[in-house]
């Protein structure tokens, strides 16, 4: 009888010999895998004993798959292979009629953490619908099986994303590029590499030499000076007391540690400007390399490329299209938006999932690495994302490297990470030219960490390098380092050694950074070469310099600037104030909330006269506009930081604290101040008027819809409940006067769904009103011994309004 020998077995994925400590196996009719080749055959997930599965329909199928993909009979399925249906699908076609499925083209730091103010007194743009044939219509077709049927409509929603922009489906780069013949392509480029980092390091240890040298003749020069003096100072005070030359013994100690030290510190400076020279020379001469090389591996790619598509179809499915360019286009402005290519990045949730998949493992050449990474690729918009992916995911500034590196070592692939010699950038374009994409490294100026609204760009402090690949038809940008991983809740980050934590932190990406739209990309990247703005009309560097500072969120929450003529830095009038007005689409107008923070440009400072500055902000929503209405206490410079996070009405009401991130900053100068602004009223932060009470609680204003009131010595307010609502409470604050004192001067009623506050006024001037309440009916709490019980919210901050109190009104 054969007995398999398990210490000389080869991997059914590979066929290579597995050895027993890279062995698993043996599986179904004793098939082996290495520890490595162990993943699901369709999308390559890696798995364990416990979570791979068989094909249990067909026996000869050895491979593996995860729970998703592995092999089922399904239920029975309508299309041109059904045998109920074919037949009918025979007859000839009356005309050419072709459904079409039209998508709509209109499209239209710093972090905070606040929570919904308490009471403390007494208790995505939308596609438009596809445009859909009634049987009016005179090109109306009966009995047709396609997605407008509705008997099977719901057989094929994973259709019902259509895009303006088409993605042909191109075969995988082994079918026409063998992989030998790329990764022998590769070894000469890294034989190219080894030399140069030898150059660097040679070159390194000489300037290293030639620095201890200087340092070490000038030291000795300067200690024969410091001995020479010392010992003429001996000689005349030979006949001194002993006290004298024991002085100056010690002085000379003194002055010999000092110059020691003077000189350590001399070396250091010198090694660390010429270290910060060299490095940039390394980094230049790396991306010329690696220029070199990229243009290489694309030249071999185009050319296989070429040959296979004059025997055969380069495209799946019969489809044909516009070949991939064998040269690099001239930078043109995009035709169809990154909306058009896609809406959701959710439609790459498999490319996704690729790429964090190779990312938990590591390679040891490029051809290896970009082929798990693209060859389940069938379009260059998957090959980028997938590379873009697998950058943010692999967090390369936190990798260890060890001190003895070699080239052909798994992290020896990012050893330019490691010397920093390569940065993200070049790094995404080596990786894209080993898939075929034509990529560019731009140079230019970036408001990045450390800017602020207002800066000039006059040196090379804010300079930055970004990418623009070629895809889609176009050029496109990519910024991979803006767009890697970053910690969600970086305080609760574990310290070095405690891994206590690390199962429990959540990453995220940016994915604003993947393909990004040049009118966008602009607020924030402006490049040496006009051309690389991909605009019809290029800026100045003057006029990136006055556009608006925004943040990413800023475009993901699709907000806008209503006044298209604001700028960076605002000017106040004669009286103080300026105003910054900012507008939500639609669609989210009832989920986001905004807060901001103002304190003085040049310093930390954030208060006037013992008053914080928000005091001198005034916040309102009328509309689908947010504004910012500042009034500066005195004359001088200040920054306006807004943040802003969209949170669901539940949401809020849960009292759980809310992250604000910043959408955009302002510099707001005041040259003079001929009024003498007195802060607001000290009410709860965020908005003034009742919008807020509509958009969260359903309490809708009857007799004031604005944030300011103009009132006599009394006042009434009236709001209609949309939903139940209990325990209204509110509060009267005036500057000068004690929150208590004015408690009496408030009461409120609730008739059915009527809710009415009265206000008298003890003396005119200017008054804040908050108002709070609650849901009635709150969420179900399941106690352990089965019971239920309707939980009680606290008491929220509803809305609040600003009243000026006067006889003469």
């Amino acid at each position: 009888m054969y007995r398999p020998n398990f210490y000389e077995s080869t991997c059914f994925r590979c066929n290579e010999i597995v050895y027993q400590v890279d062995r698993v196996g043996p599986l179904k009719d004793f098939t082996f895998f290495h520890s490595g080749c162990f993943k699901c055959a369709v999308c390559g997930t890696k798995l364990t004993l416990k979570t791979y599965y068989n094909n249990q329909h067909w026996t000869e199928d050895k491979e593996v798959y995860c729970s998703s993909h592995v092999p089922k009979i399904g239920p029975g399925h309508l299309d041109n292979s059904s045998v109920g249906i074919r037949s009918a699908l025979n007859v000839p076609k009356s005309n050419n009629y072709v459904n079409e499925q039209i998508r709509g083209l209109a499209r239209n730091s710093h972090e905070t953490e606040l929570s919904p103010t308490r009471a403390t007194n007494g208790g995505s743009v939308h596609a438009s619908p596809a445009r859909e044939l009634s049987r009016d219509t005179p090109d109306y077709q009966y009995g047709r099986f396609d997605a407008s049927a509705l008997h099977i409509a719901h057989a094929l929603k994973q259709t019902e994303l259509q895009k303006a922009y088409h993605r042909p489906r191109e075969k995988p780069i082994d079918c026409y590029l063998d992989r030998d013949e790329q990764t022998k392509l590769e070894m000469k480029h890294r034989q190219e590499e080894d030399d140069l980092y030898r150059k660097f390091s040679k070159h390194r240890e000489e300037e290293n030499r030639r620095i201890r040298e200087e340092i070490q003749d000038e030291w000795e020069r300067e200690l024969e000076r410091l001995t020479n003096r010392f010992q003429q100072e001996m000689q005349v005070k030979k006949r001194r007391p002993d006290a004298e030359i024991g002085a100056l013994t010690l002085r000379h100690q003194q002055e010999r540690a000092d110059l020691e030290k003077n000189m350590t510190l001399r070396r250091d400076k010198k090694k660390e400007s010429l270290t910060r020279k060299m490095l940039e020379h390394e980094r230049a001469a790396t991306a010329a390399l690696v220029e070199k090389q990229s243009h290489e591996m694309m030249e071999l790619i185009q050319e296989r490329r070429s040959e296979y598509m004059a025997a055969s179809s380069l495209y799946l499915d019969g489809e044909e299209a516009p070949p991939y360019p064998a040269r690099a286009p001239a930078p043109q402005p995009p035709l169809v938006s990154k909306f058009h290519i896609y809406t959701d990045p959710a439609e790459f949730a498999d490319v996704d999932k690729i790429a964090i998949s190779v990312a938990q493992e590591d390679q040891k050449t490029f051809t290896d690495l970009v082929r798990q990474l693209v060859g389940r690729c069938a379009s260059d918009v998957e090959k980028a994302r997938t590379i873009f992916r697998w950058i943010t995911v692999k967090n390369l500034n936190n990798i260890q490297f060890d001190d003895n590196l070699r080239g052909d070592s798994p992290l020896g692939l990012l050893r330019g990470i490691k010397h920093g010699t390569e940065s993200y950038h070049v790094l995404f374009k080596r990786l894209c030219s080993y898939a075929g994409l034509h990529c560019v490294v731009i140079k230019g100026y970036s408001k990045s960490a450390g800017y602020q609204p207002g800066v000039r760009f006059e040196d090379n402090r804010f300079r930055n390098s970004w990418n623009a690949v070629y895809v889609a038809g176009a050029w496109r940008f990519v910024q991979c380092n803006w767009g890697a991983r970053h910690l969600v809740n970086a305080k609760d980050a574990p310290k070095p050694g405690n891994r206590g934590k690390s199962d429990s932190l959540r990453y995220e990406y940016d994915d604003h950074y993947f393909l990004t739209d040049p009118r966008e990309f602009i607020y924030e990247f402006y490049p040496l070469q006009p051309d690389w703005q991909l605009l019809k009309t290029p800026i100045t560097l003057h006029d990136f310099e006055e556009l608006p500072f925004v943040r990413s969120l800023f475009f993901r929450y699709g907000l806008y600037f209503s006044d298209p003529n604001t700028k960076a830095v605002m000017y106040t009038d004669s009286t103080g104030a300026a105003t910054m007005r900012i507008a939500m689409p639609a669609h989210m107008q009832s989920s986001l909330i905004f807060h901001y923070n103002l304190k003085f440009y040049d310093t930390e400072g954030d208060g006037f006269d013992g008053v914080s500055l928000k005091r001198f902000v005034m916040q309102s929503v009328v509309g689908n506009v947010v504004s910012f209405r500042v009034h500066a206490p005195c004359s001088g410079a200040f920054l306006l930081d807004i943040f802003a996070n969209a949170v669901t009405p539940r949401e809020y009401l849960t009292g759980e604290p809310m992250k604000f991130k910043s959408v955009c900053k302002f510099k707001i100068c005041c040259a003079e101040l001929q009024t003498v602004m007195v802060p607001l009223p000290d009410c709860a932060s965020g908005e003034w008027g009742p919008t807020k009470a509509t958009r969260l609680f359903g309490l809708v204003p009857i007799t004031h819809q604005e944030a300011l009131v103009f009132a006599g010595r009394e006042l009434e307010i009236q709001f209609r409940m949309s939903r139940p609502l209990a325990d209204f409470m509110a509060t009267l604050h005036k500057n000068g006067v004690d929150e208590k004192r004015l408690s009496k001067y408030v009461q409120q009623n609730v008739s059915d769904d009527i809710v009415t506050f009265y206000i008298t006024f003890p003396e005119e001037g200017q008054y804040g009103l908050d108002i709070y309440t609650r849901e009635r009916n709150g969420p179900t709490a399941i106690h352990q011994n089965g019971s239920t019980e309707k939980e009680k919210h606290l008491l929220t901050h509803c809305c609040k309004y600003l009243i000026n109190s006067s006889k003469r009104n």
